[in-house]
């Protein structure tokens, strides 16, 4: 069998579908995995076994409608035996429906835009399916027949590799911290509603100095580290990289980390599937939706009564602000008691 799985973004929702792609890597039925991803997420396929075969689409470039028809014509030609729209979207619904194959998605209740649903095989989900990475397995496991059982929370894994760890410790040197505790502090949120204030950074990096554990002020975007900059300007001693880092870099240096911190952010997850200490904070998201799972993972929860909301803005926003610089170091000192 030939496979499709259509997940266009983003970072973390990717890494979430990780082991759905293990699952059907480790079907003896299934000779062919194939994953289309958007342009601007390509970089997470790094983290992909070689034999997956990674199409991209560029919805966001100069010439999306282009894109699309050529990636569609190249589909066409795999002649799949089905595919599995991770996305849930009207855009993935309708590259995954003009492939020409049979098209697996998730139920009417998670669709996140309805029209989907008239292109697409619906997969219904058991009532303790919640978390997304069981979602995404249930889907992937339905060309193949459902038994009814419940499909089990597993938790994304990547093997960082040799050469990451040889590029992280060289970064670590080069930063001169290597041999030193530090700790990750992830400053971005891609939604306005999942920012941690300024005031709570600079307070958490300041408390990460004074036990001697280096806070490094990761940041992915332009605007993410001119919310960095602000927290060096008040705490010298944190590490702000000047440049964004690599694919392979990132994952070397997390490797290492004595914790990450952020919020339900990729790399947060990204550090959870390789095996590093996270320490998430949830408002306008659900932890028991898609956060890490695990004895090496902490969740700081805020529960508001309007929460979790899912919403990308808010006009009355209380639940991140809800988050105390105290509740982060103590969930460190949990995981890593020497810390």
């Amino acid at each position: 069998m030939k496979i499709l799985i259509v997940k266009l973004s983003a970072f973390g929702d990717i890494i979430h579908a990780l082991p759905a792609l293990h699952d059907l890597l480790g079907r003896p039925e299934v000779e062919e995995v194939h994953w289309l991803v958007d342009t601007r997420y390509a970089f997470v396929t790094q983290l992909f076994p070689a034999q997956v075969v990674v199409h991209q689409v560029d919805l966001r470039g100069e010439h999306p409608l282009q894109s699309a028809w050529q990636t569609i014509r190249t589909l066409r030609q795999q002649h799949f035996n089905a595919v599995l729209d991770l996305q849930g979207l009207s855009k993935s619904a309708i590259i995954a429906s003009l492939s020409g194959s049979p098209v697996y998605g998730m139920d009417v209740r998670h669709l996140r835009e309805k029209f989907s649903r008239l292109l697409l095989n619906p997969v219904s989900f058991l009532d303790d399916e919640r978390h997304v990475v069981q979602m995404y397995r249930r889907v992937a496991s339905a060309p193949f027949g459902n038994d009814g059982e419940v499909i089990a929370y597993t938790p994304p894994q990547s093997d960082p590799g040799i050469d990451t760890l040889h590029t992280g410790e060289a970064l670590l040197e080069h930063w001169k911290i290597s041999g030193k505790r530090y700790v990750w502090l992830h400053l971005g949120g891609g939604w306005a509603t999942k920012q941690l204030s300024l005031h709570a950074w600079q307070e958490l990096a300041e408390d990460l100095t004074r036990e001697d554990i280096v806070p490094i002020l990761g940041w992915g975007s332009e605007a993410e580290k001119l919310v960095a900059v602000q927290v060096k300007e008040q705490v010298e001693n944190a590490l702000l990289p000047e440049h964004r880092l690599t694919m392979q870099a990132l994952c070397g240096v997390l490797t290492k980390a004595v914790a990450v911190v952020g919020p339900d952010t990729g790399v947060v997850h990204l550090a959870a599937a390789l095996g590093t200490p996270t320490v998430s904070f949830w408002g306008p998201s659900a932890s028991w939706r898609s956060a890490p799972l695990g004895d090496k993972h902490r969740h700081i929860e805020t529960n508001p009564d309007c929460g979790p909301c899912f919403k990308r803005t808010c006009s009355a926003f209380i639940c991140m602000d809800m988050v105390k610089a105290g509740d982060i170091m103590a969930a460190i000192h949990e995981l890593s008691p020497n810390a």
